[in-house]
């Protein structure tokens, strides 16, 4: 993509992106606070206040927020929103890549300019999620339907990004633009080196979207189906006993009379944040240029290594880590941001030499505006669904149907619970945030360990804190 722009059309364009580049980490900030201190009406309340056009991230954050207050059928409404403006990507990625491939707003502005379509691993997750919510409330069937559209989004994204690697790679050669992250002095390089990151085999795939998969086929008989999803959980995550134990039980499983398998997904923590750092780097014809990159780091949120059901501790087993597939994707897409921060650099370097050989005031100023609204607009993209879990696990066991109880640890204790286990097959969603617990259960309102309920069963669960 050889681009040959005016000074003045890069002038132009830089001022018009100064007011309309969102600082949306900034945004999402109350978002999460109010997440993490039970209060998901107030975070629903940020997010609609700083959302007049309702966007991709829009509604994956809105279906995450309902889904705490275990408002099944507004959070899939929500995430429906969002799968169909996935579903467009998709129709565009199959049949008209080039569209996706370079946009000419990213290259000479910045990478906010670009439409946000979701990183892989966002759009793998969203169906795994939509998944979730239609199993937890008993609507096997349309879960199903999720978990197929999984694995073609998989095979889809596999193919588009196969495209976009050797597209960045052709450009970076024709450009002679070194595109290695480990050259960027001054970059956390240890941050996309972690063995947790180079372990996966991309950022998309993960062991929970396959695990649930093969639980939606089990729970509909499928056992042919359910068989090769186990193996492949097993094979993105290996040596997880939880894993190998449903695939060698799998034949001689049988829904018994009054028995219910239940899966607990424990979700932990928030996917970490995208940070923008600037590195003052050397670009041919630009001289010394300051460029912006974004920056992942690993939280150290809590994550539950256990559960006690009905008075004795199990073990929860860790199958998919979002922070390590976020810092997978930046990694991945490093090269592509490299490319485009230098040809931006090259351009506004060109841009100012040419107002500067005009010699006139008008001119200088406006050298001396490009100069100053650069510096503005040189920030990395920092756009990424801020409510997802930093980490996924789960627990699965085989209930008599009735009540039961559930202490979830947190960081100064537990939180206890009880839930009914109803049917052959149901999931249990959790999510723990610091000393906060979401814990979902539908058809029945929630109880709490001796506390009398008083909310309805789409209300947000308060539970009382239960002595260790």
């Amino acid at each position: 993509m050889k681009l040959k722009i005016s000074a003045s059309l890069i002038l132009v364009l830089a001022l018009s992106a100064c007011g309309s580049m969102r600082q949306y980490q900034a945004e999402s900030q109350g978002v999460i606070d109010f997440s993490r201190a039970g209060k998901p009406d107030s975070a629903l309340a940020v997010l609609e206040s700083n959302n007049s056009d309702k966007d991709l991230l829009y509604f994956l954050e809105k279906g995450q927020l309902l889904q705490l207050k275990n408002d099944w059928s507004g959070s899939s409404s929500a995430w429906l929103k969002a799968d169909a403006k996935i579903h467009d990507w998709e129709n565009t990625a199959k049949n008209s890549p080039d569209k996706l491939l370079g946009e000419v707003g990213s290259f000479l502005i910045n990478d906010k300019t670009r439409r946000y379509d979701g990183y892989d691993y966002e759009k793998v997750l969203l169906s795994t999620l939509l998944a979730m919510n239609h199993a937890a409330s008993g609507d096997w069937g349309n879960a199903r339907v999720e978990v197929k559209k999984t694995h073609e989004r998989e095979a889809i994204i596999a193919e588009f990004r196969s495209r976009a690697y050797e597209k960045d790679e052709a450009e970076a050669r024709s450009r002679g633009v070194q595109t290695t992250f480990k050259d960027l002095r001054g970059y956390p390089t240890e941050t996309l080196d972690d063995p947790d990151v180079l372990a996966l085999k991309n950022s998309y795939q993960n062991a929970f979207s396959h695990y649930l998969a093969a639980f939606v086929y089990e729970a509909l008989g499928e056992k042919s189906l359910a068989a090769p999803g186990y193996r492949k959980a097993i094979e993105l995550q290996p040596n997880t006993k939880v894993l190998e134990d449903s695939l060698a039980q799998l034949d001689s499983k049988t829904a018994k009379h009054g028995m219910s398998e239940v899966l607990f997904v424990v979700s932990s923590g928030l996917a970490p944040l995208r940070k923008s750092v600037s590195l003052p780097l050397p670009v041919y014809r630009a001289g010394l240029t300051a460029m912006s990159f974004p920056v992942i780091r690993s939280g150290n949120d809590f994550a539950p290594s256990q559960l006690k059901l009905d008075g004795r501790f199990v073990p929860v087993s860790a199958i998919a880590s979002v922070d390590a597939m976020s810092r997978r994707a930046l990694r991945d897409d490093m090269p592509g941001i490299i490319l485009r921060s230098t040809v931006r650099a090259l351009s506004r370097g060109v841009a100012q030499k040419q107002l500067n050989d005009r010699d006139n005031n008008a001119s200088a100023i406006a050298s001396l505006v490009l100069g100053l609204v650069s510096v503005i607009t040189e920030q990395a993209d920092e756009r990424t669904w801020s409510t997802l879990p930093a980490q996924i696990a789960i627990v699965r066991a085989s209930l008599p149907q009735g009540m039961h109880k559930v202490l979830v640890p947190t960081l100064q204790g537990q939180e206890a619970f009880d839930f009914k286990a109803s049917s052959p097959y149901q999931i249990v969603p959790i999510r723990v945030m610091g000393n906060q617990v979401y814990f979902g259960q539908t058809g029945l309102a929630p109880v709490i360990l001796n506390t009398a309920v008083t909310e309805s069963a789409d209300a947000v669960i308060q539970p009382e804190k239960a002595k260790k």
